[in-house]
């Protein structure tokens, strides 16, 4: 093997030295039956990032403002615990933050379309842990996501 290719190979990443090798894995959301693109297809990593970015920030602003007085420590845990609930009542009500809602996304059961309040109970739990969120499966859903039988679409 020439030493370009494996540098190449190396960074583009798993999933194209495993279609190089001639497996088909599809596009992402086939497994589950979504679109591959458009509504109702699985949301792409920047949107989730930039949704998050919206409700941490919000969660922020809600600690600094009412809560602390000033920004310390105890600020950026008032802000996970707002961002705890924030997670758990707008999800599972609504199925989306709004941050999600700002950027398109929402956030729904793989096998009734609906999240319930104990799906999102479980997943904001994860979520706020932080690792499973890092952990991502072929179709671009977290661990969080997985274990809630979740999934975040395009609106």
């Amino acid at each position: 093997m020439d030493n370009r290719q494996a540098i190449g190979s190396w960074l583009s990443g798993p999933r194209a030295a495993i279609e190089d090798a001639g497996a088909d894995l599809g596009y992402r959301g086939e497994r589950l039956g979504l679109p591959e693109e458009g509504p109702g297809s699985i949301a792409r990593p920047g949107r989730r990032l930039g949704a998050l970015a919206v409700d941490w920030g919000l969660c922020l602003l809600i600690a600094y403002g009412l809560l602390t007085h000033g920004y310390d420590q105890a600020t950026s845990n008032w802000a996970l615990l707002i961002f705890f609930v924030l997670s758990v009542l707008t999800v599972g009500t609504v199925g989306f933050t709004p941050g999600k809602r700002l950027f398109g996304l929402r956030v729904l059961a793989v096998d009734t379309g609906r999240v319930n309040p104990l799906r999102a109970l479980l997943r904001s739990v994860l979520l706020c842990l932080a690792v499973p969120a890092l952990i991502w499966d072929r179709d671009g859903r977290g661990l969080h996501d997985r274990l809630a039988r979740t999934v975040e679409v395009r609106m």
